[in-house]
């Protein structure tokens, strides 16, 4: 018992004011995502309004729903080089003047161009924010508490969604040329918000580290991991992941530069000439990205006034009503989710989440077509089952595919690829985002509004197979161990053999045509 109390009393104790400042620095990044949030929520229902004011057809409106997504792929795509050239922290003050600029646009636009315009400038601000949020709460986040600071990012963007809708309840009594403008014009307060907050931030360590700061990454270590040495550790991983020999130490090191320069290193990493176990990564996070739209989540929340009223509900007070009701589930279930990650773990809630999908987008589509095949019949459980499964639909999203995406995607993903990685990841994410977006009404009047939830629930069923057969858990792993699970070493050297027993080897030799056994060279 004695010898006992004397381990106890020297052992190193846990820091609470550590974990409190690394979620507060994740708190404040992931405030940039608020504002995709936000525009995504607030269109849904300005776009009633801005339709019979512009006069514009249902095409525009596809268009100018959608073309936010497809702009934001120019920040996304810019944001890994900006954010490794200038850090993450001004990365993020750099795309709320572009959220500033862009909902002052929108909010003073005379006409389509001028929003349109307004829609360019506040959607390469998406892009930037979508990237450098989930990548910097990541890399500031110890590994006991990553999956719940990084989900962060997803539930402020179901905070700005829910605002989106609360503020189309709010100014729908406006006269019709001032309604709309206002929803949108608001946009600028969380912008200008974000700026002074993410100002006083600290640099994320590995980038620091990156850049030969290393005196610099020690002192932010210190402050968000749990103990002295833990900082040590965490430093010599990051040392290690970056190229940084265990013998180069000071305050400011030269970082060894591969040849052929780093940039074009890391795309040849990554994209043009990636080894088995890098393509493995790849594909994994791709899948994630790219599944997480195409089972039709953006449709979803942008289109959901049409839907309701498609279902049976009337009156623009009434459908705004049940779409804030739609939000608030959203958001609660999101709270849910953030303390369920790294207690459950990543893959069961995606495959959880996507069993839910499923189901909720089958209710949704026969209640929809039930509907559609009496028109002149009102058929209240019909109406129920679609509402329900739109509420169904928003909660199994926001428990697993939506905060999950944020959270696995930048922890499989190794430190020199990682700003990169993300941002092809994320620009695919909205270009199949915009691409949705703006063939929904003309996909739903080709084949009912019910036969495309059909073709979503479809979809959702491959994800399901995806994630179940080529996905491993990354719950309670560092970032620099990622890459194990992947078959690569702690130098990078391929290991094809040490994937553990949960990665079904065969899933990627039929994906990637690479072998799952040993490396023979």
């Amino acid at each position: 018992m004695a010898s006992a109390g004397l381990l106890e009393a020297v052992a190193p104790k846990k820091k609470k004011s550590n974990i409190k400042y690394a979620s507060t620095c994740a708190v404040v990044a992931s405030m940039a995502s608020i504002v995709l949030g936000y525009d995504t929520g607030v269109m849904s229902g300005a776009s009633l309004y801005i339709q019979k004011d512009l006069e514009i057809t249902d095409v525009q409106v596809e268009i100018l729903m959608g073309i936010l997504s497809i702009y934001s792929i120019i920040g996304t795509l810019a944001a890994g080089r900006t954010s490794d050239w200038i850090g993450r922290r001004f990365t993020a003050i750099f795309a709320a003047f572009f959220f500033f600029a862009g909902a002052l646009l929108m909010g003073f636009a005379s006409g389509y161009t001028m929003l349109m315009l307004g829609r360019f400038v506040a959607g390469i601000g998406v892009g930037y924010a979508i990237v450098i949020a989930p990548v910097y709460t990541a890399e500031i986040a110890p590994a006991s508490a990553r999956g719940f600071l990084v989900s962060f990012t997803e539930v402020f963007i179901n905070i700005g969604i829910l605002l989106g809708y609360i503020s189309n309840y709010a100014f729908a009594r406006l006269p019709l040329h001032l309604g709309w403008r206002f929803m949108l014009g608001i946009g600028a307060v969380p912008s200008v918000l974000l700026a002074v907050l993410v100002s006083g931030m600290p640099e994320s360590p590995r980038w620091l580290v990156m850049k030969g700061r290393l005196a610099d990454a020690r002192v932010v270590l210190e402050k968000i991991t749990d103990t002295p040495e833990e900082a040590e550790e965490r430093l010599a991983d990051i040392k290690t992941a970056a190229g940084i020999p265990d013998d180069l130490d000071g305050d400011v090191v030269v970082v060894p530069r591969k040849r052929g320069g780093e940039e074009k290193q890391v795309w040849r990493e990554l994209i043009l000439s990636p080894t088995p176990s890098m393509r493995r990564i790849l594909v994994a996070a791709l899948g994630v990205f790219l599944f997480q739209q195409l089972t039709g989540s953006d449709s979803v929340v942008l289109y959901s006034p049409r839907v309701f009223e498609s279902a049976g509900l009337t009156g623009d007070h009434q459908l705004l009503a049940a779409t804030c009701a739609m939000g608030v589930v959203k958001t609660l279930v999101i709270l849910v989710a953030m303390f369920l990650l790294d207690r459950v773990g990543r893959r069961p809630l995606l495959l959880c989440s996507t069993g839910g999908i499923i189901v909720s987008l089958v209710g949704l589509a026969t209640g929809l077509t039930v509907v559609d095949q009496n028109p002149d019949a009102r058929i209240p459980w019909a109406v129920v089952l679609c509402v329900a499964s739109v509420l169904v639909y928003v909660s199994f999203f926001s428990i697993g595919l939506g905060p999950v995406l944020g959270v696995y995607t930048t922890e499989i993903l190794p430190l020199r690829v990682r700003a990169l990685g993300f941002a092809v990841g994320e620009a695919g994410n909205r270009l199949v985002s915009g691409a949705m977006s703006m063939t929904f009404l003309s996909l739903s009047s080709a084949i009912t509004l019910g036969g495309t939830f059909f073709l979503y629930a479809g979809i959702a069923v491959l994800a399901w197979v995806f994630f179940f057969t080529c996905l491993p858990e990354t719950r309670g792993r560092t970032l620099e161990e990622m890459g194990s699970l992947f078959g690569v070493t702690d130098t990078g050297a391929e290991a094809e053999d040490a994937a553990p027993a949960t990665q079904d080897a065969s899933c990627w030799a039929r994906l990637l045509g690479a072998s799952p056994g040993p490396r023979v060279d």
